[in-house]
């Protein structure tokens, strides 16, 4: 009995409750206040003003068709810098991850016995070239000389040949005997030509000249030593063959290395090459000039332009598939590269016909609902209303993407503060100007 009393007076309560708020509501509506008494703030008639927005024309273009291929990021060259010679290292000039330049030395092996050898044969070389020198100087002297009594000898035989025909002309008033010692002195004359002459042949055609050949070609024959040997020296240093990064060592110090063995691996990463698989569909479309976007999860909101470098023309026989190549030219922050050897990335390339086709920026695209929608800013009557139009989106090119739905070139389309806007809701459009790619 008294479970019932109470529940039933509880039950009175609540009802006079909600009648005194009923009648509270009532009146603060009949005396045209909100519930809390003051009035409201705001335009005419205390409407709130219109929100502000930012909107874009629309624009028409031309744009092909785009897919995402995934691919890995390669170095633009790839080295195994190995040894050129046996021996043991003696220097390790780099490590893991270091910068190198080309040139660089990288490693040296242990050259005491080359040093030795090369330092021996260059000694050799020089006392060769000084007896060459030696030579030469001497056998051009005693060539000059020779000459110079050839033609002594040839000026004393015409003065004796002279002298015999002046005593012929004087006949008898030339004694017989002073005749015939003028004849005499010009046979000594041209006795004394010949050996000149005869001398200077084996100055310059006899074994002395042979000599000289001889010295001449030995001296040939070392310094072709001394470039084997000097060859034979720079082979105990490796260097890098270009600008790159080490991305592998391969040796250390004290270890032996045979000609041949792997001393470290250099990647050059100054351009990068970003490998996809292309199905055989969308092959005939690209070329060289084509102009993919690179995008790198690991590099976020940046994107990067890159152009097809290489189409191998082999595809995959398992996968229908050709490997291309889109180069990308590097960024670095500090010493170091942005993008690296085997990241991963995504490339957009077109890969259709160009057809014309309605863009609209990115951010004016609202996503969430049943459907992609814009918010068109419509002017009429001196008044600005919003108009959601559905869109089916297309293929994105730079900030615009295309889209198909009731909407044309030349629409104000917002693309800020389309997140707090509602359909027929009266705006502040201002344009904000933005280009096509």
């Amino acid at each position: 009995m008294t479970r019932t009393l109470f529940r039933t007076a509880t039950i009175l309560g609540t009802l006079a409750a909600i009648a005194v708020v009923a009648v509270l509501l009532s009146t603060g509506s009949s005396s045209g206040q909100p519930p809390g008494g003051k009035a409201g703030k705001g335009g005419k008639g205390g409407a709130p003003p219109a929100p502000k927005v930012l909107v874009t024309p629309v624009q028409t273009a031309e744009v092909s068709e785009q897919k995402s291929f995934v691919g890995t990021v390669k170095p633009i060259r790839r080295s195994l810098v190995g040894s050129a010679a046996p021996g043991r290292v003696e220097e390790y000039l780099i490590n893991e991850g270091d910068a190198v330049e080309k040139g660089q030395p990288i490693a040296i092996l242990r050259r005491g016995i080359i040093q030795a050898e090369l330092d021996a044969a260059k000694g050799d070389l020089a006392v060769r070239q000084a007896e060459l020198a030696e030579l030469e100087k001497s056998l051009q002297d005693e060539i000059e000389q020779a000459t110079a009594k050839v033609e002594i000898a040839e000026a004393n035989l015409t003065f004796r040949k002279a002298k015999v025909e002046r005593a012929k002309a004087l006949g008898r008033s030339v004694s017989q005997e002073v005749y015939e010692e003028e004849a005499a002195a010009a046979l000594q004359a041209a006795g004394l030509l010949r050996e000149a002459k005869a001398t200077l042949r084996l100055l310059t055609e006899g074994a002395r000249d042979q000599k000289t050949l001889q010295a001449r070609a030995r001296v040939q024959a070392q310094t072709a030593e001394v470039q084997r040997l000097t060859e034979q020296f720079e082979r105990h240093t490796m260097f890098a063959p270009f600008d790159g990064f080490i991305s592998a060592e391969h040796t250390e110090i004290g270890q032996w290395v045979m000609q041949g063995d792997p001393v470290a691996e250099i990647v050059e990463l100054r351009q990068v090459d970003v490998e996809i698989a292309v199905v055989e569909d969308y092959i005939a479309q690209l070329g060289s000039t084509v102009v993919a976007s690179v995008d790198l999860p690991s590099v976020p909101g940046q994107t990067f332009q890159g152009q097809i470098a290489i189409i191998n023309p082999q595809a995959d026989l398992r996968a229908r598939t050709f490997a291309v190549k889109v180069r990308v030219e590097n960024q670095f922050v500090g010493n170091q590269p942005l993008i690296k050897a085997g990241m991963f990335a995504r490339v957009t390339l077109p890969v259709g016909q160009p057809t014309p086709r309605t863009l609209v920026p990115k951010d004016a695209v609202v996503l969430g609902g049943p459907a992609p929608t814009v918010f068109v800013a419509d002017a009429a009557d001196g008044k600005t209303v919003v108009r959601p139009v559905p869109v089916k989106l297309g293929p994105a090119t730079g900030a615009w993407i295309a889209v198909e739905g009731q909407i044309k070139a030349g629409d104000a389309v917002i693309v800020e503060g389309n997140e707090r806007v509602r359909p027929g809701m009266e705006v502040r459009a201002e344009t904000k100007e933005m280009k096509l790619p």
